[in-house]
């Protein structure tokens, strides 16, 4: 099985003085705003590193909840948040780390299984994954 998932950008202008927006194809984002100021000078807005660790802490909460069903475990509750770290090194910024955080909530286990299972997600977790996915691109000049 395949699944195609969509996510859009469009751009207007230089670096500082432009401005763009981030769409999904679930409609989830329409046309959100991202600029530079939102993402390199803390004004409120979006930004791709905060959408890439929404992506992975609602993945990995999903694997994790999947893992512990192979477990016959069920969570009265996950939490997880992701933090993604961009850092501005002598090639130029780069996302250098993601940081899990979970909290959870698991009856029927201990602190020992459970670290055990939350690694088996966090490797089995697609978007753990894509960090050694194939990545290919297809530009065109209109």
């Amino acid at each position: 099985m395949k699944i195609d998932r969509k996510g859009s950008a469009h751009w207007e202008g230089g670096l500082k003085d432009g401005r763009g927006t981030i769409s999904t194809q679930s409609g989830a984002l329409d046309e959100r705003p991202y600029g530079f100021a939102m993402r390199f000078e803390g004004v409120p807005g979006t930004n791709p590193e905060e959408l890439i660790g929404a992506a992975h802490a609602g993945c990995f909460t999903m694997a994790l909840s999947l893992i512990l069903g192979e477990a016959g475990l069920t969570a009265d509750s996950l939490d997880t948040t992701a933090t993604v770290t961009l850092e501005k090194l002598e090639t130029g910024f780069t996302i250098t780390a993601i940081h899990l955080k979970l909290e959870a909530k698991v009856p029927g286990t201990d602190d020992a299984a459970f670290q055990e299972l939350a690694a088996k997600a966090k490797a089995n977790c697609p978007v753990s994954k894509l960090l050694n996915a194939n990545i290919t691109l297809d530009a065109a000049l209109v």
